[in-house]
């Protein structure tokens, strides 16, 4: 890969404002594909879901998917965009060989929504808010795979393999307008966009919206501006930018490169730019064509598509709770500082831990689960929360069980242990490893008799006031019951026993 020379990011912002634009595409959570009747499921025999229309065979005629059109105006009002009375669909064209008509059925310049803005929340607080210039529907393209080269790409592949069953899957590609002000924050601001938009998109129940699966992806395209200059630098795009790090680096790297191109009295190239994770790099694409190059116009096999304002009024009645506005009310609730509350969005465990609570357990015990235990072996087996082999109810159940004296923590971090394991639900692992508090008097009482007679000094300094020293005889006993002893209740029985006050 070739070295690209950087400015430093303190010097390139004391220099430049950077002025950013993004394109979000989010593939939408249909059935079938926005123009004909054919399957959106995942991970289906290559090509296995096609047909005349999404393959573009001659007399073919598409028509449009009617959940796709009310997905789009579910985004649109929940950007507080306002929403077309009358829009039509156009053919964008150019030629690549995963788009199989050759053109691509698009929005050009009457978008279903249009004008909105989304405000996002920043890690210390602040409230930024990000312009829509528009948001419009438009279908997917089909997959490359090219084999035989070292990176997968095109250049130095010895040949490509297609798969058109993505080909005609709805999407909304999400347009802001150019983002100016956040100075050294604009990859901050970049990076909490795309997180509040996906966190919006799930919320509204159109698209899981999993960027790793290539459901939402970014272009982020920055250009730098001298300081006190007006007229926008030439602009590079950053494709397909799929995790939310991903965003904030590759924004922070171009930010970087270009000032280095800058300073050293070079030009900026318009162009497309591919992200490299290893390293967060970005390397040169394709020259970025114009509008003009695409040589839009007019879908003559579509009808234009004409929102009944009754149909839009309803759509906005029945929004779910947005957001940032649900995290407000559910920290409040929680009674969480704004940090242990950005922690939560950043586990994407806010959705577990209210599933949880719905189920049945306290509010401190379902964060405290999900954040502690739970979160630690996320992290060590490399899966998010939601990909771990526990249910909300299965975490409730296990606090309840805490709750109840059953278990004591030590325990139920082996029964979530058990259940990760695929041993069955908390209750069975219970029984398999045999869990339970030992709550049986008669055997705690033993247990204390025989930790103080194998202690008798330890004893003798309990008797002689030394409180604190009775730490040790209870260690002793939840050593004896394997840790299923309450720590609490042993610790009574102990000053009981030797006749000291607590």
């Amino acid at each position: 890969m070739t070295v690209i020379d950087l400015e430093s990011y303190e010097d390139a912002l004391a220099t430049y404002d950077p002025v950013m634009g993004l394109e979000v595409h989010v593939e939408l959570g249909t059935k079938t594909k926005m123009f004909c009747g054919c399957s959106t499921e995942l991970k289906q025999d290559a090509n296995s879901q096609t047909c005349p229309v999404c393959l573009g065979l001659p007399g073919a005629l598409p028509v449009v998917n009617e959940i796709g059109i009310e997905s789009a105006v579910k985004i649109g009002l929940a950007l507080n965009c306002e929403i077309a009375e009358w829009c039509r669909f156009a053919r964008k064209n150019y030629f690549y060989p995963d788009m199989p008509k050759n053109f691509q059925t698009s929005q050009y310049d009457e978008p279903i929504a249009f004008d909105g803005y989304l405000d996002v929340q920043l890690e210390d607080g602040e409230i930024f808010r990000v312009q829509i210039e528009r948001a419009h529907m438009e279908e997917d393209t089909g997959k490359s795979t090219h084999v035989g080269g070292a990176t997968g790409r095109i250049h130095g592949a010895s040949h490509s393999l297609l798969d058109y069953n993505r080909a005609g899957i709805p999407l909304i590609e999400i347009v802001t307008k150019p983002i100016e002000g956040a100075g050294a924050r604009a990859p901050e601001v970049a990076k909490a966009y795309v997180a509040e938009l996906r966190e919006l998109i799930k919320a509204l129940g159109v698209s899981e919206a999993r960027m790793e699966m290539g459901q939402m992806r970014c272009d982020v395209n920055l250009s730098l501006r001298p300081h006190g200059t007006e007229k926008f630098g030439t602009r590079s795009e950053t494709k397909n930018v799929n995790s939310l790090r991903s965003v904030e680096r590759a924004a922070r790297f171009e930010i970087q490169r270009h000032a280095a191109v800058l300073n050293s009295g070079g030009t900026i190239v318009q162009e497309t730019r591919h992200f490299h994770e290893e390293d967060g790099s970005t390397t040169a694409g394709r020259i970025k064509d114009n509008a003009e190059d695409y040589r839009y116009f007019p879908e003559p096999d579509l009808v234009p598509v004409a929102p009944a304002r009754a149909w839009v009024e309803e759509l906005r009645q029945g929004l779910p709770e947005l957001p940032r506005l649900r995290r407000k009310r559910l920290k409040d609730e929680w009674g969480v500082n704004e940090h242990d509350m950005q922690s939560i969005l950043n586990a994407g465990a806010v959705d577990l831990i209210v599933a949880t609570t719905d189920a049945g357990a306290p509010s401190d015990q379902a964060r405290k689960w999900w954040m502690g235990e739970l979160a630690r072996n996320a992290n060590e087996t490399g899966r998010s929360l939601d990909e771990l082999p526990v249910t909300p109810a299965q975490v409730a159940r296990v606090a309840e069980l805490v709750t109840s004296g059953d278990l004591n923590d030590k325990l139920a971090r082996q029964v979530l242990e058990g259940v990760l394991a695929g041993e069955g639900d908390p209750d069975t692992v219970v029984e398999k490893r045999g869990l339970k508090v030992v709550s049986d008097e008669g055997a705690l009482g033993t247990a204390v008799d025989e930790a103080i007679a194998s202690n008798a000094a330890i004893a003798d300094k309990i008797r002689g006031g030394k409180v604190a020293a009775a730490g040790a005889l209870v260690g002793a006993v939840m050593k004896a019951t394997r840790g299923q002893a309450d720590a609490a209740r042993v610790r009574e029985l102990i000053l009981e026993k030797l006749g000291v006050e607590g």
